[in-house]
């Protein structure tokens, strides 16, 4: 089974078509990437998949259950962190995570999670100060360790990375890597082409609401003459 089948997915806003008929499969532990231009359907496809945008035309089924007919059961087994995700500034790190895992499980289970957490997150004695006080960079990973805490069995990450300093954007890398190994499948978004070379096993680029192509990172660089992802984006976008 696959973890993601999207088959001929349409998203308009009136007569504007957002996503213009895209198909593709992301299978169980992959590390699936989506990149593309500004206001290539990315977002908006990723936004589909968590169910927080209706679908117009098309089917889409995660883990099995088909998202039009069952979006609650979608999002049981579901994870999304958007680019411009926030948590809660008054409350504590800490305190954060407990709020989120109470969502989840109780007792001594939402104590796991939030030990995952906890790890994930890595911001020392930091976690028990408030968000609001939190750089950019710790905040985002203060909500990485949310989305990854609970094991989902897809997490879709936009802009996984953003406002993380090399460091840090390497040690988040990892954890999704090991995410992966243990069974959560990963759909992300990213500018960093850098980045999706290192974390993807596939990757499709989009443009104009369509997929134009699709592969390993090395299929693209090999398809495409490139010495890398960044040069396959621009020679795609440009054709």
């Amino acid at each position: 089974m696959y973890a993601v089948e999207v088959n001929d997915l349409i998203k308009s806003y009136g007569s504007f078509q957002a996503i213009k008929g895209i198909s593709f499969k992301v299978r169980e532990g992959e590390v699936y990437g989506l990149i593309g231009p500004n206001g290539a359907g990315k977002t908006t496809t990723l936004r589909v998949l968590s169910t927080l945008l209706e679908v117009t035309a098309g089917s889409v089924k995660i883990q099995g259950i088909d998202l039009r007919e069952e979006p609650e059961e979608v999002r049981k087994v579901i994870s999304y962190l958007p680019e411009d995700a926030g948590a809660y500034k008054h409350l504590k790190g800490r305190e954060y995570l407990m709020f989120i895992a109470q969502f989840f499980a109780e007792g001594k289970k939402a104590e796991e999670l939030v030990a995952r957490g906890l790890e994930v997150a890595d911001l020392g004695e930091r976690i028990d100060d408030k968000v609001e006080t939190y750089s950019k960079g710790m905040a985002r990973r203060l909500l990485v360790a949310r989305a990854l805490m609970i094991k989902p069995k897809l997490a879709i990450l936009d802009e996984l990375t953003s406002g993380l300093d090399v460091i840090n954007a390497q040690e988040i890398r990892k954890t999704v890597k090991r995410y992966a190994s243990q069974g959560t499948t990963m759909l992300l978004s990213s500018h960093n082409m850098l980045e999706v070379e290192l974390l993807c096993d596939r990757i499709a680029l989009i443009n104009d609401g369509r997929i134009v192509a699709e592969g390993t990172p090395s299929e693209l660089k090999e398809r495409y003459g490139a010495q890398n992802i960044e040069e396959v984006f621009v020679k795609v976008v440009q054709q």
